[in-house]
């Protein structure tokens, strides 16, 4: 059965909600900023993220949207659909999904907590364990140092060379490399360059590799390497998947680029379908997200 019938129909009710702003002044020299949505209904709380990361923008998350009432699921996101949730203009056009997914997984969390069930439970899926990775740079001895048998993900930097390619591999703990092309105006672009891709491909012949640009000779530098690459950036929707040049066999999910409950389980059933092996991360997350 589809995801979205196992959710559709769940029940919702909200009585009032209220907005939680948090912010935490970072290693790197940017402040993050988030914002929590609490929706109180029934004497249950539910909270969803909204982790639009250019912090002018959580100025004017709107406080006063008429949610009060009973509804489904669906009906609820579909009356998100004919309210303002964005004011202002977004820096970043992405924005608008992590704005619309702080509503709708807060939605989600309330009904299923006013139902008293777990996602599991409702979707029928066991839960099973999870293998974690650290997402971080490259300086990963000193983690190892705490933990040996840890596992990166680690993002891909300009001044990456083949010794320090090299040092990484020789390590045997790097599991995801992160090219970041699909970057614009952020402090973690990376453009696009063959040489450093066949090097990553040669240096590093078991690990994913995310998010590389398929233009400019890139895709032959990748040649050898397409059952390794994998998507995040670009997508955010089933449609962006159906887009993209090559079908992918991994996909990073992260359910607030979807910026619905139904787009996001669309995608993973999309997925299953189709044999895409499926895996998440976080996005600095400051408060319910982090969690969830």
């Amino acid at each position: 059965m589809p995801l979205w019938d196992a959710l559709t129909g769940l029940r919702v009710t909200v009585d009032r909600y209220s907005l939680e702003r948090a912010e935490l002044q970072t290693a790197s020299g940017w402040t993050r900023v988030t914002t929590t949505v609490v929706l109180e209904g029934a004497g249950e709380t539910g909270r969803g993220e909204d982790v639009t990361y250019t912090a002018p923008d959580h100025d004017h998350v709107p406080a006063d949207l008429p949610l009060d009432g009973e509804r489904s699921l669906a009906e609820y996101s579909l009356r998100l659909d004919g309210l303002e949730v964005w004011r202002g203009d977004p820096a970043n056009t992405t924005s608008r999904d992590h704005r619309r997914w702080g509503f709708e997984s807060a939605a989600l969390d309330l009904a299923l907590r006013q139902a008293g069930r777990s996602l599991g439970e409702q979707l029928g899926r066991p839960y099973r364990p999870v293998r974690f990775v650290v997402s971080t740079r490259a300086e990963i001895e000193p983690w190892l140092e705490l933990q040996p048998a840890m596992e990166f993900k680690l993002d891909v930097e300009a001044d990456w060379d083949r010794p320090l390619m090299e040092r990484l591999a020789a390590l045997d703990r790097v599991r995801v490399l992160d090219l970041k092309a699909y970057y614009r105006g952020t402090s973690v672009d990376l453009a696009p360059d063959p040489e450093q891709y066949r090097a990553v491909v040669e240096i590093f012949p078991d690990v994913v590799i995310e998010d590389p640009w398929l233009e400019d000779g890139c895709r032959e530098a990748l040649a050898g390497a397409e059952s390794r690459l994998s998507f995040d950036a670009p997508v955010h929707s089933l449609r962006d998947l159906d887009a993209l040049p090559l079908r992918p066999q991994r996909l990073n999910v992260k359910p607030s680029r979807f910026g619905t409950v139904r787009g996001l389980v669309e995608c993973i059933d999309a997925c299953e379908e189709r044999g895409i092996r499926m895996y998440g991360g976080g996005q600095y997350e400051l408060g319910a997200g982090r969690g969830q």
